[in-house]
């Protein structure tokens, strides 16, 4: 049988297959090529008779899966055919992303006639496909003209063009392959083999010149002061292919000049002069400076993905307070209160910071877990997309971005307080002996799991499953695909990390779990640098944090002053303890400061006053407690009425120390109900203890982890 008459989902079905290591279930092929357990075992029918002619065959095992069984000589010969082949049949999927691809490259409309006949389809199913299409390219802010007689085409800006270019990439090219193209010698033409979608989208980008792109990139690594993740990486080298190409073809793009006058000081865009000129001169062309912004912004964004103890500006407790406001919006809707777990507001932030920068900038974010993460967690994976929009209303986040939250609030759950009680089927062909081991392993190894029954294959057809939290049996079962676990008797390590994975995904379900505990990690030998670096570091952060607790301290202002008259008084005297420098510009920062947004925290009496001056000469944090209530405008919009000023100066050009610990502080002012009571209190005693001790407590944690 020729190849090149392989149904496109037949074709699809063997690539799969031929990628797999092991079995693979009939469940996962049809969650693959979105389609039901029906279909799929009706294409194996097909899928038999095309491998029968390359002398391979397909091995079913009931209640395991399938995979295919033959000759390596013979896999690897079917595979140069499916790589080489013009299938006549794509899947509507991959159909879909070569029309779109085809659409962003064309300078000039493409008739639907042109598009049906390279696709070997009808008119009527490319306008089916368009149709489909059409919201994908509004979410890349690109519109679809379509008009009789004149044919398709894409409109929008050429920086979007790009990026959704990008984005098809990023989506159909798998990052561990694209990886490995690159790291190879392209021009000794690698083995690698990619599916044909994969490779009609590198064929977007000239391989020659990826390769010499790499190599430019390669020789200019070295000198960012951090190191390049392989996402990062690959995303920087297709983005300048894109770009090459694009410029070849006469479209320019066009970076705000304000921005770039702002990042032009920045070590980043150094790097990016010295990479476009190499491509310059490598390719022989001009490349406009507007390219040097844009490629300084993936190294900006690779920045802050690198870095975990990020540094946070004045915008951080804005970011914590929506922060909040999400974990406020999921507890409801689980009936879980997770605002009880600080981890949970630190991590967020700290994940939340760089994830707005990339999507302000139009950077893609990609998910490889995405399909996992949506079937697995279905219900949490819609409150958070409901919960998204409503605290963050004017940014887009992709279901990529969600996914991420999910696994966030996933993890929270699981160390939600409240104990689990789990009950367990053990099934083998008698009901005893083996039953008995595989549930005396389980009740070992799985604490939740509280009450065991044990049952024979034959009385499974008169029982109610429906009572039962988890099955695991000795034996296939028919008819339950995808509700139990296969395992031996004695429960090997792979299975039970199944089990415990479908255990943790019933913690969730259930919103509750008792806390578990963490493994010390083995301590790694470090070496006289490295010993040397720690004991600096340790050194720097312990200087930082007593110079900030020296000039530490809460007031109570006596005199009737609002809060204008408050925060002169305050600047004055800071000036006076040679803290700050031109009181008045100090002031008129934080005044203008609070004009632009809300800086009260809603549900409190406290307003955090806070900026960066070249004028302050030292970090400090203070407490000011008003003679008087006043009304100012909150984070959320709404007035609050305040009678405490908490007030967070720090020099213009400070270092990321410096801005980790007043970070760490804005998230501990709003961290519980109990911290927002303290730093209410009045109190001097109680807010100086409570926020020496919590920072004593971050220093400690900090040096331990």
């Amino acid at each position: 049988m020729n190849v090149l008459y392989i149904l496109g989902r037949d074709r699809k079905l063997i690539e799969i297959l031929l990628s797999q290591q092991g079995d693979v279930s009939i469940k996962e092929l049809a969650m693959k090529l979105d389609v039901s357990t029906r279909t799929i075992h009706r294409d194996l029918k097909n899928v038999e008779n095309i491998l029968s002619h390359y002398n391979l065959a397909l091995n079913k095992k009931s209640g395991v899966g399938i995979h295919i069984e033959g000759n390596e000589e013979e896999r690897e010969k079917l595979k140069l055919v499916l790589l080489n082949s013009n299938p006549t049949n794509y899947t509507p999927e991959e159909r879909q992303a070569i029309i779109f691809a085809s659409l962003l490259q064309a300078n000039e409309p493409i008739k639907l006639f042109t598009l049906a006949d390279e696709l070997f389809v009808t008119n009527a199913t490319i306008s089916n496909d368009l149709d489909v299409l059409t919201s994908t390219f509004e979410r890349h802010h690109l519109q679809l003209i379509r008009k009789r007689g004149f044919g398709v085409k894409v409109e929008g800006k050429e920086e979007d063009k790009r990026s959704a270019l990008s984005y098809l990439i990023s989506k159909y090219v798998d990052e561990f392959d694209l990886l490995s193209l690159l790291r190879e010698n392209i021009e000794k033409k690698t083995q690698k083999h990619l599916d044909s979608v994969s490779n009609r989208l590198l064929g977007l980008v000239d391989k020659g010149k990826l390769l010499v792109i790499e190599k430019s990139v390669d020789s200019l690594k070295d000198e960012l002061p951090y190191e390049l993740a392989d996402s990062s990486y690959i995303g920087l080298v297709v983005h300048l292919a894109l770009a090459i190409e694009r410029l070849h073809q006469g479209g320019n793009i066009h970076f705000d000049p304000n921005h770039l006058q702002e990042i032009k000081d920045s070590e980043e865009y150094k790097i990016a002069e010295k990479l476009i000129s190499k491509l310059e001169q490598a390719f022989e062309m001009d490349i406009p400076a507007d390219e040097i912004g844009y490629i300084t912004m993936h190294l900006l964004g690779a920045k802050l993905r690198y870095d975990n103890d990020y540094v946070v500006e004045e915008t951080t407790l804005d970011l914590a307070y929506r922060a909040k406001e999400l974990i406020q919006f999921v507890s409801g809707r689980v009936n879980a209160n997770l605002l009880d777990q600080s981890k949970l507001l630190i991590d967020l932030v700290a994940h939340l910071k760089p994830t707005i920068f990339r999507l302000n900038q139009g950077m893609n974010i990609k998910n490889p877990l995405l399909h996992e993460i949506e079937e697995d967690y279905r219900p949490l994976f819609s409150i958070l997309e409901e919960g998204v929009d409503e605290v963050f209303p004017n940014i887009n986040f992709p279901k990529e971005e969600i996914g991420y939250l999910v696994l966030h609030f996933a993890s929270a759950l699981l160390h939600a307080e409240g104990d689990v009680s789990l009950r367990a089927l053990v099934v083998c062909s008698s009901g005893i002996g083996t039953s008995k081991m595989l549930a005396s392993r389980i009740v070992q190894h799985i604490p939740e799991v509280k009450e065991v029954d044990n049952r024979s294959l034959f009385e499974l057809e008169s029982m109610d499953l429906s009572t039962y939290d988890l099955i695991v049996s000795t034996v296939p079962l028919q008819n339950l695909e995808g509700k139990y676990i296969l395992a031996s008797p004695i429960l090997t390590k792979k299975e039970l990390q199944s089990v415990e994975s479908y255990v943790k995904k019933l913690k969730i379900t259930y919103r509750t779990k008792e806390p578990t505990k963490q493994l010390k990690p083995k301590q790694k030998v470090k070496d006289k640098r490295d010993v040397l670096n720690r004991v600096e570091q340790i050194h720097q952060y312990s200087t930082l944090l007593i110079g900030l607790l020296q000039r530490f301290f809460v007031e109570k202002i006596k005199d009737d002053l609002d809060i204008k008259g408050a925060l002169t008084k305050i600047c004055v005297n800071m000036e006076k303890r040679q803290w700050l420098g031109h009181y008045k510009e100090v002031l008129h920062d934080l005044i203008e400061r609070a004009e632009i947004g809300g800086i009260a925290i809603p549900g409190t009496s406290l307003a955090l006053y806070h900026t960066r001056s070249p004028n302050i000469k030292a970090p400090t944090f203070t407490v000011h407690v008003l003679p008087n209530t006043e009304s100012i405008k909150g984070m959320d919009g709404e007035s609050v009425n305040v009678d405490t000023i908490l007030l967070m100066l720090a020099p213009k050009d400070t270092d990321e120390a410096t801005l980790e610990l007043l970070s760490h502080i804005s998230s501990l002012i709003i961290q519980d109900e109990e911290s927002m009571k303290v730093f209410q209190s009045k109190n001097d005693y109680a807010i100086a203890s409570f926020v020496s001790t919590n920072l004593y407590q971050w220093l400690s944690e900090k040096f331990t982890s």
